[in-house]
């Protein structure tokens, strides 16, 4: 969620951090700030909004070539600048930034005000400055480790000290924080976006690891004080990757990306002669994958949707149970591992903590879990026993377009695997390939009706609330397209199975609640087009997500037809269109397309 990026080095460090919180802007927040130490001391700056707002607030003079910065997404207390962050202890040499949530603040902030401690935020953080600052250590490290003692909970945390200029030093506890190597210069930062202009030189830390950096280079260490070896790996991203380029918003980009990010998905995973797929980064061998009884795919929000969709994949394809759950509720429920299931975290980011606890209560409990992840090196990717990299690219809208599909892509390339080794046979496995071979070309051709698509969108922008339906195979795609459109429209949208209308919902149609109905050709179409009818007796507004061959009988309806594709696949061809409702919904309402209110991309707090 927050943002943090530092630098030291041999340049000024003040417009380096705010050219690295700009490229943090992305991933939601609501203040943003930064610290400097220089010969004057250590010298903070935040302020509530925009990261251009606090560029504008800062001091013409602000000298130092070390700092610290951070956008902040609020948990604890409203944005305000009081609660923005860098946090400072009560001598005001101590300065910290801080993703994650302390899970005991409220205890140690009782500790510390009975001691004398003079608060100035509602911020969780601010706590950890002034444990810090209150340490006797003679070290940074050793008053950094003592404060953390001390804490409950999870943090990405970088700090700085005004008695020790020549470093920064930075830990980690469920909430990434990676490192860049430069020449004589380095970086710390929880996403490489922030990074990527100035190194490509990176070092993920592993949780209860710490880190001293300073302009010559990085010690890694445990909490135990025991020294890690680590070294840098090269991304390949480049600054280009987060740039918008000619297009007006990143959500518009990466909508029209994703015939590329298709073709990128399935090269080389396709097995053309035995009609099956290569997905060696498994782990899992014909007998390992053969013994797998059951599929459980977890994931939040749009990864959850898509997950029920590579629900219906595999056991239409492989004949094996699976089922969908969002993860943020999974551990809570102590959930039985059993050992012939296979579990299937699903996250862009990689980093997304409720997906990650729930890998690591499977794990805890010797279960085997894959990942459909997006980021290499990321934190779900290296805790999962293998799985499919998504290779959609950087992408940084927050409402997920292009990994989204090729998460469904990838749920495909499982369930086509998995059939395969069971009882799937050669001539379907062939046949769905040709289906995956078509996508790319049919994406673009979706995306080709744009200009029409944005007509239907004006007209739904304009209603308070509507519902999105489908069945079977169309369920999943209305609750993706339900999601989509509440998060970036700021309209109340809501799906359900359009078997389910009639049993309670269809209370609430009429001529000012519009209804995106998802209608494929497949053995469900006759029952569905007389939901059409139903919903039309009672003048609700029908806008039809279908296939050029379905009959829609006399229904009045807008409709958008979509590409069709093998019965198995056509799910995530009607996805997109939804997408594109989505976006032009939100620019023609005025709202900031790529980072919508409330939200953040990577949602690293529970």
């Amino acid at each position: 969620m927050c943002g943090i990026v530092g630098y030291i080095g041999t340049a000024p460090a003040a417009p380096l951090l705010i050219e690295g919180l700009s490229r943090l802007e992305y991933r939601g927040y609501d203040s943003a700030g930064i610290a400097v130490l220089g010969s004057s001391g250590l010298r903070v700056t935040k302020k509530a909004g925009r990261v251009r707002d606090l560029d504008e607030a800062l001091p013409k003079r602000l000298a130092g070539k070390i700092g610290v910065g951070h956008t902040r997404w609020a948990t604890h207390g409203a944005a305000t600048d009081a609660n923005a962050h860098p946090h400072c202890d009560a001598t005001g040499k101590v300065s910290v930034v801080h993703n994650g949530i302390v899970d005991n603040a409220a205890s140690l902030r009782d500790r510390l005000t009975d001691d004398g401690v003079e608060f100035h935020s509602e911020t969780d953080t601010e706590v950890i400055a002034h444990l810090i600052g209150r340490s006797a250590a003679d070290t940074l490290e050793e008053a950094v480790l003592e404060a953390l003692a001390a804490v409950q909970g999870t943090y990405g945390l970088a700090v700085l000290h005004a008695d020790h200029p020549d470093r920064i030093v930075v830990a980690r506890n469920g909430s990434p924080l990676i490192v860049g190597v430069g020449d004589k210069e380095m970086w710390v930062a929880s996403d490489v976006a922030a990074l990527v202009r100035y190194t490509r030189q990176v070092v993920y830390l592993d949780d209860g690891e710490l880190a001293t950096v300073t302009a010559g280079g990085f010690t890694t260490f445990t909490s135990d004080r025991q020294p890690t070896q680590k070294r840098p790996t090269t991304v390949d991203l480049s600054v280009e990757d987060y740039d918008e380029g000619e297009h007006r918003h990143f959500m518009r980009k990466e909508i029209l990306d994703q015939a590329d990010a298709a073709e990128r998905i399935l090269r080389g995973r396709l097995d053309e002669r035995f009609g099956t797929a290569h997905l060696g980064g498994l782990n899992l061998d014909p007998r390992a994958s053969r013994a797998i009884q059951r599929v459980k795919i977890l994931g939040c929000g749009s990864a959850y949707y898509v997950g029920q969709l590579g629900a219906g994949l595999v056991e239409e394809l492989a004949r094996i149970p699976a089922d969908a759950e969002p993860a943020s509720e999974f551990r809570y429920r102590n959930p039985v591992i059993e050992r012939d299931t296979l579990y299937v975290a699903v996250s862009q980011s990689g980093e997304t903590i409720d997906t990650l606890l729930a890998v690591q209560e499977i794990k805890r409990k010797g279960g085997r879990v894959i990942g459909l992840i997006n980021v290499v090196g990321s934190t779900i990717a290296r805790e999962c026993d293998g799985g499919i990299y998504l290779h959609a690219g950087p992408e940084v809208a927050v409402a997920s377009t292009k990994a989204l599909t090729n998460m469904a892509i990838g749920f495909a390339l499982l369930a086509l695997h998995l059939g395969r080794v069971r009882d799937l046979s050669v001539s379907d496995g062939k046949r769905i390939i040709a289906g995956l071979q078509r996508l790319p070309a049919q994406i673009d051709q979706i995306v080709a009706a744009d200009e029409d698509l944005s007509t239907v969108a004006g007209v739904l922008a304009e209603a308070q609330s509507l519902f999105f339906v489908g069945r079977v195979r169309g369920y999943p795609v209305a609750r993706e397209g339900a999601q989509k459109f509440k998060e970036i429209s700021y309209r109340h949208a809501e799906a359900y199975q359009t078997s389910e209308l009639k049993h309670g919902p269809l209370a609430l149609i009429s001529d000012q609640v519009p209804t995106v109905a998802i209608v494929p050709d497949d053995a469900l179409c006759d029952r569905n087009v007389a939901a059409l009818h139903e919903i039309a007796a009672r003048k609700g507004p029908l806008v039809v997500v279908t296939h050029a061959g379905v009959d829609l009988g006399h229904v009045d309806a807008t409709r958008i037809d979509v590409p069709q594709n093998e019965p198995e696949i056509d799910p995530i061809l009607l996805t997109i269109p939804l997408q594109i409702l989505a976006y032009h919904a939100a620019v023609k309402l005025g709202h900031d397309v790529d980072k919508p209110r409330n939200l953040a991309k990577s949602v690293t707090v529970e």
